[in-house]
């Protein structure tokens, strides 16, 4: 059995990260890459990420927020049959099909300032991902979901009754997984109390470690075996988000 590694990267910035991500993408060569917060349109992308060679390229975004993006290996994958669901809103969600298998890069939004709107994206998804399980495919959904799962996804010194740690955020990111995910990260490493993967950009807490694990690796159980492997990387670029990879089956078990 042959595995597939997946990437997921909120860069914060595509043009700002443009030779950490093209630097990244050569020392990690990953089979799947999903991207977000790449704040730039299309025709703005740097001509490195234009011209990339060796991916199937999606890039879904506009000028100074948002966007997502979602890059197949060419060596591994036929160009892929690309989509954006019906609730997509502010470029924040591309799929790709790939036989039995739906990748998608997720970019859920923050809430801060309109909760109501992210409630209804996490409603949104949940549905679709379940239509996608009653047709029988297989999901592979990463990103930036901007929900601590649990109390041990955020730092004691950061836990708090905020937006990204409420009770009902996290309702409907367990209502997601139960339509066949499995969070790989949390499975690879149950115990770690410091598996973060964002950090907020002052008093040096990145360095401390001092975080919340916003960014995730969802895969449906089928692709998930005793081989599984997923890491999220504190130390890779300057975003406030660190990448996370996982190594997943590809094909169905």
């Amino acid at each position: 059995m042959d595995a597939v590694k997946v990437a997921t990267w909120n860069v914060n910035g595509i043009r700002a990260r443009e030779a950490q991500l093209l630097d990244w993408l050569d020392r990690e060569a990953p089979d799947v890459v999903c991207l977000q917060e790449i704040k730039a349109a299309p025709e703005q992308l740097p001509p490195s990420l234009c011209e990339l060679g060796g991916y199937h390229c999606a890039w879904h975004g506009r000028k100074g927020y948002s966007g997502v993006a979602l890059m197949l290996a060419s060596k591994k994958y036929e160009p892929p049959e690309l989509a954006h669901p019906d609730f997509d809103i502010e470029n924040r969600i591309v799929t790709a099909a790939s036989g039995p298998i739906v990748f998608a890069s997720v970019y859920v939004p923050n809430g801060g300032k309109d909760f109501v709107a992210k409630m209804q994206f996490l409603r949104d998804l949940e549905k679709w991902a379940a239509a996608l399980q009653a047709a029988g495919k297989h999901l592979v959904l990463c990103g930036d979901f901007n929900v601590a799962l649990t109390d041990r996804d955020v730092h004691p010194m950061e836990r708090r009754n905020a937006v990204g740690q409420l009770r009902e955020e996290r309702a409907l990111i367990e209502a997601l997984l139960s339509h066949g995910l499995v969070d790989v990260g949390r499975l690879v490493d149950p115990d770690n109390d410091r598996l973060f993967t964002w950090w907020a950009p002052w008093r040096n807490l990145r360095q401390r470690n001092i975080g919340w694990r916003l960014d995730y690796v969802a895969a449906s159980k089928a692709l998930v075996d005793e081989t599984v492997h997923c890491a999220a990387y504190r130390d890779v670029g300057t975003s406030d988000h660190g990448p996370v990879i996982a190594h997943l089956r590809d094909t169905p078990c």
